[in-house]
């Protein structure tokens, strides 16, 4: 090895500190805190607290500086806008704008903003390209010009990848070697997914794009010294189950465990049995879990998957020494203390999905017909009628395309009078030009194989092909009502399965490529098509998704879809075959072939040793250098896009996609005064488990809505509307978007979806135009929430939309990590109900008008602030709450109305 300057643990151990009993994770966050330690922002009291680590740690700050940031579009396009904006307001200060660059270098992938409006056919692929720059050409324009702009800011054009699995096969080195130091790869990343690069050992997490921005100017990130939690995994996975069924059991171990905000690092001889895209698949979905990082240290695994992923022999070589050397390498030897240890025994895994919901509600393939039964029952109020009964039963009425048939109404109970009488479940007959079927409730509408979380693991993409190809022999196909779609996180994975020849499997059931991105993951589903679109919302239907994806919030996967399965791509090949989700798949016939002979889902099941015969043949580590050679050029559609020049960008005041932010402006050197919350109205009462989906504008909007009546008076037309997604650099359209999700339950409307009640005149409102009202009487807001408050994605807007419509403070029972510290990096104070202390437990009804001292003065991590409510009878209910600002940088933030305004306000000092 060459000589390279490190921060040496070995030295601390050799000096009597017990490195050896510590977390690998822990180990790396020592790493960081040595190398940069400044005593000021980084102090001896920070390496102490690491030294020292204990399995329940003293509740004190830990700074990281991480080595590189990672973007996607849909995060990135508002984080540049920021930056363009920071920059324009820092010229205006009469300073220098090139002096607002990256500190460190950042990769942004563009992956979000392709849809699916073309599937099924060996054109989908190009037209949907095309549509992508006709939506999303301002919008790019902006990335074009960052890229030319900003030092160390690089753009992934479109097509060519989802920015977790391009991290995980390409930008990802294990140990990173710059100005003659070697230290461990890390990153936050402006996507919750980030964690997915863990499974190649290197340390990252998802933060929101305030945050994100923040690190790119050279601010450390504070958080709480965290607790790791051990999963130990023994075994291997037993045939017929797959690295899916793996992750979706660990997600309901580690949810039901209580891992929020803390660190999980993985141990156990399973690992021996683990690939690296298997254990991707299970750090991708720590957000799922609620954990911060979900880590799998480096060893001989993951240098086998640099050198199949084309990383150079000396790198490589690098990466083991330096982990030897600097006690990061993992022998499965270690005797390592860790705050808590959870099991799992790999031999008992078995088919598995989770849904409908949310993807830690697990369920066992051969159970989902019995609780798809159970959920409509109990959700929808309808009986569930059998297959063969739905053969026997007569339609009540007879029409054409779009007419609803509803099954006979089920009899009343005699032995309860007063009982409730169940609807019977929902079907429509649809008639096509050359084709006549049935929906019903339990049909399947969408089966998308999508998400970094699988189509970066080759033996579950290669499987997905096998079974395709094993049901064409058997004569099956899918059915004509499932929108089929398949979206590869990589160019890489076209590769070995055009090899293989299994493309032509895959295709052969419609599941054509439509794209290189998230697609339906994150609701970019597009359309469904016409008669099924209209079917589902005349008989208003209860339908499903099953996608390979990692979540499945509500209306997040598509807004006429009420229930959604998360599921290994091999599963959504066989689930498209049957066409609904009320089948024992382990038990029942897929269907007949076309000589009356049943198809079982064994008979078309491959073996693992089949799935690695294949990779062994087609998986070429020349795919990788062929691809990630020209990562960075782009389609012809990315070379002839133009971009505005100069250090600061061209703001088009015609925009409807790109606006000068309106957080920085005319900011004045010193900020104000902290004030307490006086006079405050409720905005919006959520229960458990309201989501970033449920926060923050995603998927479509239509002409009804604010954001859709802002464009018509922009002049645009309801076909150009695009997603919210798309919209993210214009805040108008988000802070009209913010809380306008149709399945949002807020206690104090009068109707579901993003509605509030303006309280003085008992007027029903969209949430925007209550908030309006409201900031024309300078009243503050408060948001009042239960368990879990911001869940999900990391999406900065959830926050930046909460500040422009006037929200001052969020009261909930408990928050994700993300997203309150989105709250604050916007100037939201979070503040906790007290244990057993909730807004209904206190009985408050939202119509109060709220109080809340302590905040002015003396303001400190976790102070105890007061708040008082006085109802509509002039009755006053007061309590206490937690205010969850966790560090005094927080309160930093919080004092300057965010964490830009302070980060601009340090540049300005210089």
């Amino acid at each position: 090895m060459k000589n390279y300057k490190i921060a040496s643990l070995k030295k601390l151990q050799d000096e009597g500190k017990n490195i050896h009993r510590l977390p690998f994770s822990i180990r790396i966050l020592l790493e960081n805190v040595l190398r940069n330690h400044d005593g000021f922002a980084i102090t001896d009291e920070h390496i102490d607290t690491l030294v020292n680590w204990q399995p329940q740690p003293t509740d004190k700050d830990i700074p990281f500086k991480p080595a590189r940031v990672l973007m996607q579009d849909f995060t990135g396009v508002p984080g540049v806008v920021d930056l363009a904006s920071l920059r324009a307001e820092y010229v205006r200060q009469g300073k220098n704008g090139e002096k607002i660059t990256p500190a460190i270098p950042v990769d942004l992938v563009i992956d979000h903003s392709v849809q699916v409006d073309y599937f099924g056919t060996d054109y989908a692929y190009k037209e949907n390209v095309t549509k992508e720059y006709e939506r999303n050409a301002e919008r790019y324009e902006l990335l074009k010009w960052a890229q030319q702009e900003l030092k160390g800011f690089t753009v992934v054009p479109p097509g060519m990848g989802i920015c977790h699995q391009v991290n995980l096969e390409y930008l990802a080195k294990g140990v990173i070697n710059r100005d003659g130091w070697l230290f461990p790869d890390t990153l936050v990343g402006t996507d919750s997914h980030t964690p997915m690069v863990n499974g190649i050992g290197v340390i990252a997490w998802g933060v929101g794009g305030i945050e994100a921005e923040a690190a790119m100017l050279g601010q450390p990130i504070y958080f709480t010294c965290p607790e790791v939690v051990g999963l130990k995994l023994t075994g291997k996975i037993p045939e017929g189950a797959t690295a899916t069924d793996m992750v979706l059991s660990i997600t309901k171990i580690l949810r039901k465990q209580g891992v929020v905000g803390k660190f999980v690092e993985v141990f156990g001889d399973g690992l021996d049995h683990l690939s690296v895209t298997d254990r991707a698949t299970i750090s991708n979905m720590s957000p799922e879990f609620g954990c911060t990082v979900t880590y799998f240290p480096i060893d001989n695994q993951t240098l086998h998957y640099m050198r199949q992923t084309n990383r150079e022999e000396d790198h490589v070589q690098l990466v083991e020494e330096y982990c030897k050397e600097n006690l990061l390498w993992r022998t499965g030897k270690e005797d390592i203390t860790y705050s808590a240890v959870v099991e799992l025994d790999l031999n008992t895994l078995e088919p598995t999905v989770s849904g409908p919901k949310r993807p830690q509600d697990k369920i066992l393939v051969r159970e989902l017909d019995q609780t798809f039964s159970t959920l409509l029952e109990e959700e929808y109020n309808r009986a569930y009628v059998s297959v063969k009964d739905r053969r026997e039963s007569a339609w009540l009425s007879e029409g054409g395309s779009g007419t609803e048939f509803v099954y006979k109404q089920a009899e009343a109970s005699t032995s309860e009078p007063t009982e409730v009488v169940k609807e019977n479940m929902r079907a429509v007959r649809i008639k096509q030009k050359n084709k006549e079927y049935v929906l019903s409730d339990g049909s399947i509408v969408l089966a998308a194989i999508t998400s970094c979380t699988n189509t970066s693991n080759p033996e579950v993409m290669i499987g997905a092909g096998l079974v395709a190809r094993k049901a064409i022999q058997r004569g099956l196909r899918t059915k004509s009502w499932v929108k089929t779609s398949l979206a590869p996180g990589s160019k890489v994975v076209t590769h070995y399965l055009d090899r293989s020849g299994l493309s032509e499997d895959l295709e052969a059931l419609r599941f054509h490529t439509v794209g290189y991105g998230c697609t339906s993951c994150i609701g970019n589903s597009g359309p469904l098509p016409a008669p099924i679109a209209e079917a589902v919302t005349q008989g208003d239907l209860v339908v499903a998704s099953v996608l390979s994806g990692n979540r499945n919030f509500e209306a997040r996967v598509h807004p006429q879809v009420k229930m959604n399965f998360l599921m290994s791509p091999m599963l959504v090949v066989a689930y498209a075959l049957v066409g609904r989700v009320d089948i024992n798949l382990l038990t029942d016939p897929l269907d007949y072939d076309p000589n009356g002979e049943p198809v079982y889902l064994k008979d078309i099941w491959p073996t693992h040793e089949e799935i690695r015969a294949v990779i062994n043949d087609s998986l070429k580590r020349e795919d990788f250098k062929e691809v990630y050679d020209q990562i960075f050029e782009g389609e012809e559609n990315w070379k002839n896009l133009h971009a505005p020049k100069g250090a600061s960008f061209e703001w088009n005041p015609a925009s409807t996609y790109i606006r000068h932010a309106p957080f920085f402006e005319n900011l004045p050197k010193e900020p104000k005064p902290l004030t307490d919350i006086a006079g405050a109205r409720v905005l919006l009462y959520l229960g458990d488990s309201v989501t970033t989906d449920h926060i923050s504008p995603a998927g479509s909007f239509n002409e009804e809505s604010a954001a859709g009546k802002y464009l018509l008076s922009q002049g645009v037309k309801p076909e150009d509307f695009n997603s919210y997604g798309s919209r993210r650099g214009n805040h108008e359209v988000m802070m009209r978007g913010t809380f306008a999700n149709v399945r949002i339950k807020n206690k104090v409307a009068q109707r579901e979806g993003g509605y509030s009640t303006y309280l003085p005149t008992n007027e029903s409102l969209t949430v925007y135009d209550t908030a309006m009202k409201y900031k024309e009487t300078e009243t503050p807001l408060i948001v009042l929430a239960g368990k879990e408050y911001g869940s999900g994605s990391s999406r900065d807007w959830a926050a930046k939309g909460a500040y422009l419509l006037g929200i001052k403070a969020v009261i909930a029972e408990s928050f994700e990590r993300i997203h309150r510290s989105n709250l604050i990096g916007m100037g939201i104070a979070p503040l906790q109900f007290l244990p057993n202390q909730s807004a209904e437990s206190l009985g408050l009804t939202g119509k109060e008008t709220y109080t809340i001292t302590g905040l002015a003065e003396n303001l400190t991590p976790h102070k105890i602030v007061e708040v008082t409510a006085v109802n509509e009878a002039n009755q006053t209910i007061k309590f206490q709450a937690l205010a969850r600002f966790d560090s005094l940088i927080e309160i930093e933030y919080y004092k300057n109305d965010g964490i830009l305004q302070y980060v601009l306000r340090d540049f300005l000092k210089h």
